[in-house]
């Protein structure tokens, strides 16, 4: 056991992120009270039936009252409505963070309602599954995985030490980074590959020539691992793409200019380009697997490395 960090936790939203960190919290003994928000009745009543905190409650402004961290989990364009809930009952001296995969749109949203008593740093847990809601979480999933922060300019040290001190307790690597930065390098390596698999099941789903039974019987030969990607809450990535346009959409154009140039050799039959550019690719996936960021084996690792 790690021992209490905190007297009261609070949580705003229960899906995948904040009921697995409120499972690790729990496990670890990091808090004596884990306070559950959600606007939805239903994921509260399945939250409180998991027993995943130690009391449930409809209202966000409610769920932060005398809590010493807060910990925002909802999809980005929910945020600044957060913010402006929550504001007035937060205590002086918590500590408010949100797990965004977004975080220029998310500073811009929530900073302005942030009272200048309380302690704002943005951050961004590299972590999840295609999986949502309460019943998706579980103990270890930002084990070995990277949690990103974005502190603004003035932060306190403590706070923020504090904070990292709690993510690593969870498991993660930490690190920091500008927000703009951090949103391009989340457009590469998390968004694009999501809008790109979205697109390729999309072409699938209305390629009439061929059958859907064809798709679903011989998937396992690439289609399939598409598929897990494109399989993501719609919510939330109908936000990130509307949250990081700017990012997102210089990613897009540099992945169709390198498209174009791909398409281009397989017209041509330049096997050499081809040849060097599988081999550059391979490389990359040589190099996650040595950074400890997936294992060598069949399936990508995902049978290895699902503890659920």
């Amino acid at each position: 056991m790690t021992g209490v960090m905190f007297d009261r936790i609070a949580l705003i939203g229960i899906g995948l992120i904040g009921s697995s960190i409120a499972r690790d919290v729990k496990a670890l003994g990091l808090a004596r009270e884990i306070v559950v928000s959600s606007r939805s009745a239903e994921t509260l009543g399945r939250a409180q039936e998991l027993e995943l905190g130690t009391s449930y409650v409809a209202s966000a402004a409610e769920a932060v009252r005398d809590a010493d961290l807060v910990v925002v989990s909802v999809p980005v364009g929910a945020s600044e409505e957060v913010a402006k809930q929550i504001a007035p009952s937060l205590k002086p001296g918590a500590i408010v963070t949100d797990v965004g995969s977004t975080k220029a749109s998310v500073i811009a949203q929530m900073a302005p309602h942030m009272p200048e008593s309380v302690h704002f740093i943005p951050g961004h847990p590299l972590a999840g599954t295609e999986k949502s809601g309460p019943d998706a979480g579980f103990i270890g999933l930002f084990q070995g995985r990277w949690c990103i922060f974005t502190p603004l300019p003035g932060t306190d040290e403590r706070a923020l030490d504090t904070l990292k001190s709690f993510w690593a307790a969870l498991g993660s690597r930490i690190d920091e980074m500008d927000p703009q930065h951090h949103d391009k390098v989340l457009a590469i390596v998390s968004h694009l590959p999501h809008i790109i698999a979205y697109n390729i099941v999309g072409t699938a789903d209305d390629l009439e020539a061929v059958t859907e039974s064809e798709v679903i019987k011989y998937s396992a030969s690439g289609f399939r691992d598409f598929t897990r990607l494109a399989a993501s809450d719609p919510t939330m990535w109908r936000d990130v793409c509307l949250h990081n346009k700017d990012a997102i959409l210089e990613m897009l154009a540099r992945f169709s200019e390198d498209l174009a140039y791909l398409q281009r050799a397989i017209r041509w039959g330049e096997g050499e380009k081809l040849f060097e550019l599988f081999t550059r690719t391979r490389a990359v996936r040589r190099s996650i697997i040595e950074a400890g960021q997936d294992v060598d084996v069949p399936d990508f690792g995902r049978h290895a490395l699902d503890k659920r």
